[in-house]
């Protein structure tokens, strides 16, 4: 079945146009369905630049459809599969504002973790950030309660129904899902993308409590020893050492 968006009964003005290559300059010839040419002049392939890729950032059959993607386009994979799980977890939520800023604060602090850390699965990482508490609704819904146990038995369906509708791979699925339930709850041994989930979630509920009941430094020293991360650590000292009392 072809893509809707490149069926040639909804194009309006020229199919075939032509695009200078960015590395030689020589024009090369596109038809507007092509996803990528190859330039005759200096062997480059190039993508079409009036294409949109950002299904290839969820699409089983990306590969199929285009070939082996472009470096740029594969760079761009994991900012693309971000904002989607983002927005799947906004609607999720619907109007409530409170849940929506939590996470968008975890993802916030997760991202800046996650890249400081080494050998964080950013994908993953992002992917738990915007989901970590989605079993809240179904939690108070049954049980009318958000206590953690029941965030965790509640949080995985919601999160897998999320990321299979969005056409995640199944074993990022699976590690999201497991991580989500359990994630106020680490085990002996654990993932780093779970610590940096961990680390990221602690200090936006320790920056909440803060405005409201600002810490001693010896209260803050305390937190500091629950990371679980260098990476998390560093990052708690700049985002919650400016509510200790002085």
């Amino acid at each position: 079945m072809q893509c809707p968006g490149q069926d040639s009964r909804y194009w309006s003005g020229e199919a075939v146009f032509e695009s200078k290559c960015p590395h030689c300059g020589q024009a090369v010839e596109f038809f507007k369905d092509d996803s990528q040419r190859t330039c005759r002049s200096c062997g480059r392939k190039l993508l079409n630049p009036k294409m949109d890729f950002g299904c290839a950032s969820y699409c089983p059959f990306a590969e199929q459809c285009l070939g082996s993607l472009p470096p740029e386009l594969a760079a761009a994979k994991g900012g693309l599969f971000k904002n989607k799980v983002a927005a799947s977890m906004r609607s999720y939520f619907d109007s409530d504002s409170r849940r929506i800023k939590h996470a968008e604060a975890v993802a916030e602090q997760a991202e800046l973790i996650g890249k400081a850390a080494s050998g964080a699965d950013m994908m993953v990482v992002m992917a738990c950030a915007y989901l970590h508490d989605i079993g809240i609704k179904e939690a108070e819904r049954k049980f009318n309660s958000s206590l953690a146990q029941h965030q965790h038995s509640e949080g995985p369906p919601v999160a897998r129904e999320l990321l299979t509708a969005l056409k995640a791979q199944p074993e990022l699925i699976d590690e999201v899902c497991d991580i989500i339930g359990h994630h106020h709850s680490p085990r002996e041994t654990e993932t780093v993308n779970f610590k940096v989930l961990y680390d990221a979630d602690l200090i936006v509920n320790m920056a909440e409590q803060y405005q409201e009941k600002p810490p001693t430094q010896a209260q803050l020293d305390k937190v500091l020893g629950l990371l679980l991360t260098e990476a998390g650590r560093a990052q708690a000292k700049t985002a919650l050492q400016r509510f200790v009392q002085s």
